[in-house]
Formats: structure tokens, C-alpha cells, sequence
């Protein structure tokens, strides 16, 4: 997490002193303990602030047993040491800067077996019966999060309740700003009414500094979502939350305090708050509500283009690329041992040490006459996985050249041979080989790192998630003008970025593994795969990506996406689809990234390709496999 982000999650010392009778210092609950209560504060460059938090919580301590852990989002002050200093603290390094989504994801694994979980900015500071106050609130059944009134340094009350965006509160917020006071709720999503803040009751959602989270929520609602990085995650776990039939609370009587806004805002993390804004609607909103909270947050970034972070939300709001510069999570280094003795002197680990008591789980590549690419998928990862225990199934079916010869080259590398021709035959028939879980299923032309294999499986392992994949890019070298302009519009769609469609590449849980039984005989497997998670079930982790080979020329690109097709139709004749819904969001989708003469050309190439690949699929006998072979010459 960005240090200048603390304008909303904390991030400027706090000056106000506590006023506390002394008392013995209390110890928190070993890790390996029983405990009411687990604390998870999320780090970056907070050098300056976390002492000051643990000592507020010591102060709870003496009444409730509470587990800490903190995650360090790489930082690169002396965070690190100041943890450490704590040895009853659990410091879990984060294998570079996750987020806050990421950050909390990655703590969550280490408080399991608590009744709720305290989720805290590092610049806070704990008041006096705080913890009591928010736990009590928790008796009523229903009650799934509780808020704390946050104060700023100074003593005064934050506005930190919120209502559910909606495109006239986005509207009222862009115009109005911060001026006519307390205006009708429609007309504002920050809840400003001083009263509002004197008395115990449910409410939206509230800023994401402090929260405490019945357990329940935690394994019903899932993850949080990382591709907010930072802003709007808070609002879409609450809004899952509700909609998992839990309330979310605000309770005045627990206090907690930061100086909001003190270190101000970058112009990237401006940038990226309007675009969360937008995101979150296109996730939770129809699409005429989604494109209307694009129009009015690109309106107010206009009006105050003067500002250098309106500035660079505009031009990430209008032009997707752009957006690719903003905040996110980035994968620094290989992952350091979770529990961290409390010493200034730790060595760097060995990665693949590390990675062999981490990782567990299962690569199955089902592969037909993929001679000229299985040494390429292989060459990365067979010896890792080899050495770190994770199992390598290649599954030839129906192959006529030397696959087979190839892939029992690589140490390791189990490989089965099937009679039959098809690619549904050779999953099941991986499955049935395998024996670990999780399981990742690779295309025999896909080219991807340990890094993304080890980030998927460990996904895949903590049971947050019960789909994955890490994300892609497609290599158009040497492709067709058309085929590079194809691209180039699909590069900007965005759901081309979260499905797990579209990659080579999916992994799932033991329990998503349960929910999928077998693979049926279809074409598209990885649609099929795709449409038995809801959004919260499934991620894009954090790791580098897999290289897709994109076909050479434009007859290829026809064939492959005619093979896409007929693989979609089967699955909405399953579900009993029309699709039309799906083409209407593409098609908004290909007009949002016409912002250039450029853009608009590459759009009716990719609209042109489309069509005539739809219209192809139809009257034709089609091959049990039709694939691009401009690649595998």
C-alpha cells in the first residue's frame, strides 16, 4: 500500500496522547493458542506508528485474548524491525506490496481458529474499552461487522459512515463536494449528519481502517476482492456481507484515532480512487448504471483537471491503458518464512527451501501431437516442481508424434497415454492420475513461471478462494496486422482480465475441484470452469504472468475463435442462455476503448474478425480440436 494512501487508511503519526492509568504491560496469546479475538494490522513504511498501535492494544489485552499479526506490505523503512520487537506479534512479510485487500488476505490465513477478527490500520491508536465495546456489539446474532467511531488527532469525529454508491450520490458528491452540510442521503454517500455518529445502529458500509469481523462473514463471504488494491474494498466486502444476510453495525462507544488526511494524496492514488469508484459499479451494477458512474465520475475529474490527480483519473477514467500505470499489486521477491523471530538479523531465505514446505498440489497438461511446444511448457517448471514435490501430469490423447518421448525427457514429469483424441478424456484422465490437491490445468502451448504456478497453488490452498489463475499476456510477435489489432482491443476488455477463460491456464481447490465432479465433453472447458463460481470464489493472483502465444495469422485467428464459439453456444444451450446480455456488455466494452482514430480501427477490425468467426462456426463438421497451428510450425 502506496504510504500516501493513509489519507484514508491511516498514514500520519498520531499526535493525541493517550491518557491511561499504568498498568503491567499484557502479552497477547501465543499463536498456537486458543483466543476470542485476532488482530490483523496490514503495514507499509509505518515505521513511526505500529509501536504506538501495540501498546494501545496491550491495554485491551488484560480483558480479551487476542492473537496479533501483522502483515508487512514490503516495506521499505524499518517497519520490519519495529515488529519484530514484539515477539508475541506474528510478522508475515508479504512477498512485495499486496494491497489492502492482499495484505488482509494474506494475515487471514494465520487467525483461523478465533471468534472474530480486528482488522486495523498501523496509524492507529486503540482508546480504552474499545475492543470490549465492539465485541458486546457482536451478541446480537445478526450484527457481522462492527465499526468503531474514528477520530482524527485532534479529538474531532470523522465521517467515516458511508451509504451505497448509487450514480445521484456520485452525482451530489461530484458537484456538491463537501459544501451544503448534510444533504438528502440521495444526494450524498458520506453520511455527515453529526447525530448520526451518537448512537449504536446499522449502517452501509464504513472507511476500512478499523472493523471487526464475526468469523461467520469471514468463511461465508469469502476473500477480499485484490483487484481494488486500495479504495472501494471495504465497500465491496460490506456489500457482500449484506448481501450474505449480515448487518454491519456502527458503534460509538469503541474509539479509535488517526489523523485522516494528514500526508494528503497522490495523484495516482487520486487516479485510482475514481477508478475503484467505476470498478466497483461494473461489478455490482447493470451496465447502464456502471457506464453512468463512468460519465459522472469522468465529469467531476473534468470540472477539476486543474488538479494533477484529477488530471491523471480522467485519463485513466477514458483511456484503459492507462490504467495499467496505477496502483496494484506487485510480486517484489519470493515470500519469507511467515512466522519471523523477533531479531533485526534474519537472513534472506532460500526461496525453493522455502517453496518445498509451502507448496502442495497438481500441474495436469492434457496434450495432442504437441511435439513442437511441450519442451517449452515443461522447460520452466519441471524441475522445480520436482524438487518442491508438486506433481506434473502430461495426458497425451491420441497423439501420432513424439509428445510423449518428449515429456518423459523432463525428470519428474509423470505422462499417460489415451487412444483417444480429446482434451475432456485427458482431464478426467489427469484427475484420476493425480493425487494432491489443489490442481492447475495448463494448455500444452502455454509457457508459465514457478512464481506462477507457486502463487496459484497457495491461492488455492488457504480455502479463500476456490478457482485461480495468474493473469496472462499474449505474445504477438510475428503476428498479422490484423491479428496485433485484434489484440489491441481485447487487451483493453475487462473481462478478458478476471475470468479465468482466455489464459491456458486455471487452477482449482479440492472444494472447487468437488463442485466440478468431472469435465464434461465440451469444447470450452475453461468457460464451463468459469461458470461455476461467482465472482467472490475465484481470483487473479498476484504473480507474473503466462505467456499465450497469439496465432500468427488471421486464417488461424478465425479458426480459434470459431472453436471459441461453437464452445460458448454448447454451454448456453446447457444453461439455457441466450447471450445476448454477454454480446451487449462486449459490445459497450469494444466502445469504451475507442479513444483514439487508432483505437476506432483496431475496434472494427476486432468487431469485423468477431462476426465473421460467428457466422463461420455455423454448417460446418467441425474437427474434434480445431486449434492454431501458425504457432507450432
Amino acid at each position: 500500500m502506496d504510504a500516501r494512501a493513509r489519507a484514508d487508511h491511516g498514514g500520519s503519526v498520531v499526535t493525541a496522547q493517550l491518557e491511561r492509568p499504568p498498568a503491567p504491560a499484557a502479552r497477547f496469546a501465543p499463536h498456537d493458542a486458543d483466543a476470542a479475538l485476532g488482530v490483523l494490522v496490514v503495514t507499509h513504511d509505518n515505521e513511526s506508528h505500529v509501536d504506538r498501535l501495540v501498546e494501545s492494544l496491550r491495554g485491551e489485552a488484560g480483558d480479551v485474548a487476542m492473537r496479533v499479526v501483522v502483515v508487512d506490505n514490503d516495506s521499505s523503512d524499518g517497519t520490519l524491525a519495529r515488529t519484530r520487537a514484539h515477539p508475541d506479534v506474528l510478522t508475515v512479510p508479504a512477498p512485495g506490496n499486496l494491497g489492502y485487500a492482499g495484505g488482509i488476505n494474506l494475515g487471514l490465513q494465520h487467525l483461523d481458529g478465533v471468534d472474530a477478527v480486528l482488522v486495523l490500520n498501523a496509524d492507529l491508536v486503540v482508546e480504552p474499552g474499545a475492543v470490549r465495546a465492539l465485541l458486546r456489539r457482536l451478541d446480537r446474532p445478526q450484527a457481522g461487522i462492527v465499526l468503531p467511531l474514528l477520530l482524527d488527532g485532534d479529538g474531532t469525529t470523522s465521517h467515516s459512515l458511508r451509504r451505497e454508491p448509487s450514480v445521484t450520490r456520485a452525482l451530489g458528491d461530484a458537484v456538491l463536494g463537501r459544501h451544503l452540510g448534510d444533504r438528502p442521503a440521495w444526494l450524498s454517500e458520506t453520511v455527515r449528519d453529526p447525530a448520526c455518529y451518537t448512537w449504536p445502529h446499522p449502517v452501509d458500509w464504513g472507511t476500512g481502517a478499523a472493523m471487526l469481523i464475526r468469523s461467520d462473514v469471514v468463511a461465508s463471504v469469502g476473500s477480499w476482492d485484490e483487484r481494488f488494491f486500495l479504495y472501494s474494498e471495504e465497500t465491496d466486502y460490506c456489500r457482500r456481507a449484506r448481501s450474505a444476510g449480515w448487518e454491519v453495525w456502527f458503534e460509538p462507544a469503541a474509539r479509535v484515532r488517526h489523523e485522516a488526511g494528514g500526508s494528503g494524496r497522490s495523484p495516482s492514488l487520486t487516479a485510482l480512487l475514481q477508478v475503484n469508484r467505476v470498478r466497483y459499479a461494473r461489478k455490482h451494477c447493470s451496465w447502464s448504471a456502471a457506464a453512468a458512474t463512468l460519465a459522472v465520475t469522468a465529469a467531476a475529474s473534468l470540472a477539476r483537471v486543474r488538479d494533477p490527480g484529477h488530471r491523471s483519473a480522467l485519463e485513466a477514467l477514458l483511456v484503459p491503458p492507462r490504467r495499467e500505470s496505477l496502483p496494484r499489486a506487485r510480486r517484489a521477491r519470493p515470500p519469507l518464512p511467515l512466522a519471523v523471530p523477533a531479531s533485526d538479523d534474519v537472513p534472506a531465505p532460500d526461496a525453493t527451501a522455502h517453496a518445498s514446505t509451502a507448496v502442495r498440489g497438481a500441474v495436469i497438461i492434457p496434450a495432442h501431437d504437441e511435439a513442437a511446444v511441450i519442451a517449452h511448457a515443461l522447460a520452466p517448471i519441471a524441475g522445480w516442481a520436482k524438487a518442491v514435490g508438486v506433481e506434473v501430469v502430461v495426458v497425451c490423447n491420441g497423439c501420432t508424434d513424439a509428445t510423449a518421448d518428449i515429456a518423459r525427457g523432463f525428470p519428474g514429469v509423470r505422462v499417460l497415454e489415451l487412444a483417444e483424441s480429446s482434451k475432456p478424456a485427458a482431464l478426467n484422465a489427469g484427475d484420476e492420475a493425480a493425487r494432491a490437491h489443489p490442481r492447475m490445468y495448463v494448455d500444452a502451448d502455454v509457457r508459465l513461471e514457478p512464481a506462477a504456478v507457486e502463487a496459484t497453488l497457495r491461492a488455492l490452498s488457504v480455502g479463500l478462494w476456490l478457482a485461480a489463475r495468474p493473469p496472462a499476456e499474449t505474445d504477438v510477435t510475428g503476428a498479422s496486422a490484423a491479428v496485433r489489432a485484434y489484440h489491441r482491443t481485447r487487451r483493453g476488455l475487462a473481462s478478458t482480465g478476471r475470468a479465468l477463460w482466455g489464459a491456458g491456464v486455471y487452477g482449482l481447490s479440492e472444494e472447487g475441484h468437488a463442485r466440478l465432479g468431472s469435465f464434461p465433453t465440451l469444447l470450452a472447458d475453461d468457460l464451463w470452469v468459469d461458470e461455476l463460481f461467482g465472482p467472490e470464489e475465484k481470483v487473479v493472483v498476484a504473480a507474473p504472468p503466462v505467456r499465450v502465444a497469439a496465432p500468427r495469422t488471421t486464417r488461424s485467428l478465425l479458426a480459434v475463435l470459431g472453436r471459441t464459439y461453437r464452445g460458448n453456444a454448447e454451454i448456453r444451450a446447457l444453461i439455457g442462455s441466450t447471450g445476448r446480455s454477454s454480446t451487449r456488455r462486449t459490445l459497450i466494452e469494444v466502445a469504451g476503448t475507442m479513444r483514439s482514430p487508432g483505437a476506432v480501427v483496431d475496434a472494427v477490425v476486432y468487431a469485423a474478425l468477431v462476426t465473421l468467426a460467428r457466422a463461420r462456426r455455423h454448417g460446418r463438421s467441425p474437427r474434434p480440436w480445431e486449434r492454431d497451428e501458425s504457432t507450432r510450425a
